[in-house]
């Protein structure tokens, strides 16, 4: 490791790949540096789902990322996620806070990123299993999301793996960047931990692209607020906040919503951190058709707000701040077969019961009176004249009780009753660093430019504020890691 590289990229996982790719693809000597394990690597993105949110306008589109049968076109309505369509989901679920620079970047280049992505060998499939419905014979999919990475998250991983070592880009595992090398006038490398031996490490160029502080209790609860120290982690253990302490101590800026996050409903019992052998399998993303009940008996959410894509980002948040930082998801008959696979794994903390009544003294730490009142009320108040349909936002709603439930409100009346026990899982950090948005480049707390120094991924800041729309994460890490990538090949100073 003694060589001299062009660019280091610190991190492993979708962002960092995509750099590391696109700094090759440009002429660079590249070394990725990885904390993990060979075993455990890849980030977050090891955990994540692997739906892919871009603007597109139709199935041409589509045909440029997958490949589509006659059949699939003929039987299928793929629907669109135009630019426009793309940019009001970001200014709606940001309330309009979204740097628009940055946005603007986002949702005009995710397109052509996707098809990049597949240049590099990466296989993008229909995502026929959590976002379609059969309807009038044809398969409609719904929230803009038609197409995923095969083999989810891990897959995209494993075959962005392959591209770099088909490009012969080395990675040292167990290697922990502790701090950039810098002289006050531009980054040249990085000091770090090797199997606990200190090494340093030059290049004419780093990219950080090594995660948020997600995993680190202490950050959380001194960033994001009191009791976020209790939130489980759905993904890797090891995004620690390390890259974004690197780079304020050089004087980057902080940028975005420092105190916001993305967090999930996650199994009560789920452990510390994501499990590579379950991914993320421990969500519940469901609850749209059902009931979130906190330890009172009493809904505190709208769980028909919107498309679980659109919600479930902030009510793991929510989930968070009910007593005792549990929630259960309650459902009947009615809708069991429209929850998703999650709901059938064999990891997860499930009660059932054939009356309301026996339900009520089964969901652990739930005042029984309060949910049974709390259920009478919202049934009697579900519109009775509007149908249910669960591949659009129907407005069966209800009326007269708070919080309201907007779409997909169903009685709760047929048994089996099913509840679930979730509690928060944190995802990952919304803070970041101020960046260019043609190059990459980190911007110092005076808005100029770091020589040597570029970022890409969750360590991007500016660009979620409050909320986020399901399957931005992996596309944003693609194009911000891309343009990184290059920036950091081609810098001159």
């Amino acid at each position: 490791m003694a060589d001299q590289y062009d660019v280091i990229v610190v991190g492993k996982g979708n962002a960092a790949l995509c750099a590391a790719l696109s700094a090759h693809e440009n002429g660079a000597k590249v070394l990725i540096l990885e904390a993990a394990t060979e075993d455990e690597s890849g980030g977050n993105t090891r955990f994540a789902g692997g739906v892919m949110r871009f603007a597109f306008d139709g199935v041409e589109d589509l045909k440029k990322v997958t490949e589509l049968t006659d059949e699939e076109v003929n039987t299928s309505d793929f629907g669109t996620f135009t630019k426009d369509e793309f940019f009001d989901s970001m200014y709606n679920l940001t309330s309009f806070r979204t740097d628009p620079d940055l946005c603007e970047t986002l949702v005009t280049q995710s397109l052509d990123v996707m098809i990049w992505l597949r240049s590099k060998g990466v296989r993008l499939v229909p995502n026929f299993g959590r976002q379609s419905a059969m309807v009038n014979g044809k398969r409609k999919f719904f929230g803009g999301l038609p197409i995923e990475a095969s083999g989810g998250g891990a897959g995209l991983v494993q075959m962005l793996d392959a591209a770099a070592k088909k490009a012969g880009i080395p990675v040292s595992y167990e290697t922990r960047a502790t701090e950039l090398i810098y002289d006050g006038i531009r980054v040249q490398g990085v000091r770090a931990q090797r199997k606990g031996e200190f090494v340093e490490l030059r290049a004419k160029s780093v990219v950080l692209a090594c995660g948020g502080f997600e995993a680190n209790p202490e950050m959380r609860a001194r960033y994001l607020g009191p009791g976020w120290e209790l939130a489980k982690v759905r993904g890797s253990r090891f995004n620690q906040g390390d890259g974004l302490k690197m780079a304020l101590n050089v004087g980057a800026a902080p940028y975005g919503n420092w105190s916001g996050c993305h967090a999930t409903g996650w199994d009560r019992n789920a452990p510390e951190f994501g499990d590579i052998a379950i991914g993320d399998q421990y969500q519940k993303h469901s609850y749209i058709f059902g009931l979130l009940i906190n330890s009172e008996g009493k809904r505190f959410v709208d769980e028909g707000a919107d498309f679980h894509s659109f919600t479930y980002a902030k009510y793991g948040g929510a989930v968070l701040q009910q007593p005792g930082q549990f929630a259960w998801q309650v459902f009947d008959a009615k809708v069991s077969k429209l929850l998703r696979s999650e709901y059938r794994i064999k990891y997860m903390t499930k009660v059932s019961a054939n009356t309301l009544e026996e339900l009520a003294t089964k969901l652990d730490g739930v005042n029984p009176q309060g949910f049974l009142k709390t259920v009478t009320e919202y049934n009697a108040a579900v519109k009775k004249d509007v149908n249910f349909d669960h591949t659009i936002k129907d407005g069966k709603g209800t009326v007269g009780i708070e919080p309201p439930k907007s779409n997909w409100a169903m009685p709760l009346d047929t048994p089996p009753y099913d509840g679930y026990a979730t509690t928060c899982g944190i995802t990952f950090t919304f803070g970041g660093l101020r960046v260019d948005r043609e190059t990459g480049q980190v911007l110092n707390v005076h808005l100029n430019k770091i020589p040597g120094l570029y970022c890409a991924g969750e360590m991007v800041g500016g660009l979620f504020y409050f909320n986020y729309g399901s399957g931005t994460g992996l596309v944003n890490g693609a194009v911000f890691g891309r343009i990184a990538g290059r920036g950091a090949a081609t810098a001159t100073a």
